[in-house]
């Protein structure tokens, strides 16, 4: 019996050794990149600030604005107050620039509040008629409408603070001392929706402050 020889099957064709060493390359950098775009934990700690941007829409302070605007922006020269400016700041227009009888009303009050530890810081005082427009128009835009900002700010043909006779007081510690000590200075606060908005009226000295106006709106005054 004559037997035959047991047919081989033939070998698959070996890879090239470069291309599996190519092939062995490209899948550790594949696994590498993904491992890199994996989502950190929720235990990573927030980004600093250096890569925080500002906000487009926060807006520029007077002064920021002043440089910005050009000979048409407001600055200190209008009424803008700097920080840490108090009534007895002369050279601030703010305050050299205010009635001299309201002033020094100011200064005696403070004199006295401060053996208590209070300061008089000053917001805002006298005021330019385009410092005063400026802001009336920044309330509009906050407000929604002329009528809501006609609540908290005048016009520049009726505002206190366009002749001197209004300052907004900083702190408090000086608006509290001041509702509890100031009619007998003579400085009273006008409107109940503004606590830090003072005037003098002599006649409180005898009679005590006049009664408060919920707000700008209800002042006759306004209405000229």
């Amino acid at each position: 019996m004559t037997r035959h020889p047991t047919a081989r099957r033939p070998r698959p064709p070996l890879l090239p050794i470069g291309l599996v060493i190519g092939l062995v390359v490209i899948a550790a950098v594949v696994a590498t990149v993904l491992g890199l775009r994996s989502p950190r934990s929720s235990s990573a700690s927030p980004p600093t600030k250096a890569w925080i941007t500002p906000s487009s829409t926060s807006a520029p302070s007077p002064m920021e604005s002043r440089e910005r605007g050009g000979q048409n922006a407001v600055g200190e020269a209008d009424g803008v107050v700097p920080d840490g400016v108090t009534v007895f700041d002369d050279a601030t227009p703010a305050v050299g620039r205010l009635d001299p009888d309201l002033l020094k009303a100011l200064r005696q009050a403070a004199t006295d509040a401060s053996d208590n530890g209070v300061t008089f810081s000053v917001n805002s005082g006298w005021r330019s008629p385009e410092y005063q427009n400026q802001l009336l128009s920044e309330a509009v835009d906050k407000y929604g409408s002329e009528a809501e900002a006609a609540q908290w700010v005048a016009t520049a043909d009726t505002s206190p603070h366009v002749s001197g006779d209004a300052v907004d007081l900083g702190r408090s510690g000086a608006t509290a001392w001041l509702s509890e000590h100031g009619a007998a200075y003579g400085l009273c606060q006008i409107y109940g929706n503004e606590p830090w908005h003072y005037e003098l009226h002599t006649e409180a000295v005898d009679h005590g402050c006049p009664t408060q106006y919920a707000n700008p709106t209800e002042d006759p005054r306004m209405r000229r």
